[in-house]
């Protein structure tokens, strides 16, 4: 009924994704450069789960609309959408998909809404008939080709893969008869935990929370830029949503630069606790070509060089 032999058996559905944790927005991060790989690792891996399959089901597109992140699926096999059906009814999906978001994003939990569309057929109603939900998956064809970004991020994916995969062979031939073997595991763990360091500008740096010698020094050098990098730390922070910044500007009007910097970082740091870390701030300096500034909080050249 749904596919003659002749032809593919092929549909499209939308994953709709949220989380239900007030300091977690999933558009944010994914929006976030640094982040993006590892979101689409979560995803690209918790699906591959759900179809038992790496190319069980397609990404076409991943878009970002606050507060969802919604992810448009192909699938060419009747049989991987079965498969994608039972998990997502069974919960399987949902469970998969926290936990390769917490192993990639090195959080403690990341709580999830989830919702699966096809056209305007709300497949959550519906999904103890399945092949309902198989008929409506069908009649909606896919409407474009596979994202740019996407095919990037699945080539990126693959790289890193392999490089992982050389680096840890490497490091087993060469460290072992460099160092005693107490210190080979140590070595490997490091590699495989990629998720507590950040890069800038081709370094590599531990994710640390923020001190307060990294507050008082961007108060003090971020300037008039401190309500751009307030809005780009507003992404994934609810505290400094709109209008909070203004209110700050307003607030600390008199105090003047340094004051409403200050206030405003230490709005953010309050309100994300742990989550207030070095590399979500350096993100937001990058984001607004704030260098120097980035470089003088993570130690790179002297204050005088700065001036």
């Amino acid at each position: 009924k749904m596919a003659g032999s002749s032809s593919p058996w092929i549909g499209s559905a939308y994953l709709f994704l949220q989380s239900t944790c007030k300091t977690i927005a999933l558009p944010a991060l994914y929006e976030c450069s640094q982040k993006k790989p590892h979101v689409f690792k979560a995803l690209k891996l918790a699906l591959a789960d759900s179809t038992g399959s790496l190319n069980g089901v397609d990404m076409l597109k991943v878009h970002c609309s606050h507060p969802h992140l919604i992810v448009q699926l192909k699938f060419c096999q009747q049989q991987s959408c079965r498969r994608f059906l039972q998990s997502y009814r069974e919960g399987a999906l949902h469970k998969s998909l926290q936990s390769h978001l917490q192993l990639s994003l090195a959080m403690t939990a990341v709580p999830l809404e989830m919702q699966l569309k096809a056209g305007s057929e709300h497949l959550d109603e519906m999904l103890k008939d399945e092949d309902h939900c198989l008929e409506c998956i069908y009649r909606q064809k896919p409407d474009r080709l596979r994202d740019e970004e996407i095919t990037e991020l699945e080539e990126s994916l693959k790289s890193l893969s392999v490089h992982q995969s050389i680096n840890n062979n490497m490091a087993v031939k060469d460290c072992t008869p460099l160092k005693p073997p107490s210190a080979s595991p140590s070595s490997q763990g490091s590699s495989l935990s990629p998720q507590v360091t950040f890069i800038f500008q081709g370094q590599e740096f531990v994710n640390r929370s923020l001190l307060p010698e990294d507050h008082q020094k961007f108060a003090k050098l971020v300037s008039k830029k401190w309500k751009q990098v307030g809005r780009s730390l507003q992404k994934s922070c609810r505290a400094l949503r709109d209008p909070a910044i203004d209110n700050l500007a307003l607030e600390y009007d008199r105090e003047g630069l340094y004051e409403q910097a200050y206030q405003m970082l230490l709005r953010f740091i309050q309100s994300e606790g742990k989550k207030a870390t070095i590399a979500r701030l350096i993100s937001a300096l990058e984001e607004n070509g704030l260098v120097s500034l980035a470089e003088e909080l993570l130690g790179l050249h002297s204050p005088e060089d700065s001036s």
